[in-house]
């Protein structure tokens, strides 16, 4: 690809965000930064990959934590700042990827090559797609995704000024449950073209 492009993807759980994304990145021929962000900051800094990973898109615990002269204690905010700073770095460096929450539609705000999504779903789609891909009975996965959800929008909201989901945050905001994960793909990769003038 000639001209950089960052696709960030923001997504409710079970709406079929991470497959949407991962589909993306195939077809524009670009990597795609999850989990393997951490590994690679873990790597980069000599860290423990393992301990690193159980702060990944986590809220701050602010009882357990303070801030004296400007550092902070809390291991949450830490973490999530060298995952913003690794994403500004390879922004800059003319890196083309795609990018699994992490806030990256507010840290790389401005940015010329980013396109920001925030993929959504019907409630009963969701809990049809998590109930069968983690093998869950309905009350167990209306759990998970209860859980899962208020995290996302816990860890997104302490870090943004406008709150996870608002559509003003995002270029398009798609719901996947009425054309299914592939239609949704092929939707986005038609804007994304247009968007980068291909």
């Amino acid at each position: 690809m000639d001209k950089q492009l960052i696709i960030s993807v923001g997504r409710e759980f079970g709406s079929g965000g991470h497959a949407i994304a991962e589909e993306l990145s195939k077809r524009f021929g670009i990597k795609l930064y999850d989990n393997n962000l951490l590994l690679e900051i873990a790597e980069k800094n000599g860290s423990d990959a393992e301990i690193i990973q159980k702060f990944d898109e986590a809220p701050k615990l602010r009882i357990l934590s303070r801030t004296v002269r400007g550092y902070n204690n809390s291991p949450e905010d830490v973490i999530s700042q060298l995952q913003f700073d690794y994403m500004r770095e390879l922004a800059q460096n003319g890196e083309s990827f795609v990018i699994v929450g992490r806030c990256a539609e507010t840290v790389l705000k401005g940015h010329p090559a980013l396109v920001s999504i925030f993929v959504l779903g019907d409630y009963e789609t969701k809990l049809a797609r998590i109930s069968e891909k983690y093998s869950l009975s309905q009350k167990e996965a209306k759990s998970l995704i209860k859980t899962t959800d208020k995290k996302r929008k816990s860890y997104h909201n302490y870090h943004c000024e406008l709150h996870w989901g608002d559509s003003r945050l995002y270029e398009v905001s798609i719901n996947s449950s009425k054309l299914g994960i592939d239609e949704t793909v092929d939707i986005l990769e038609a804007y994304i073209n247009k968007r980068i003038g291909k």
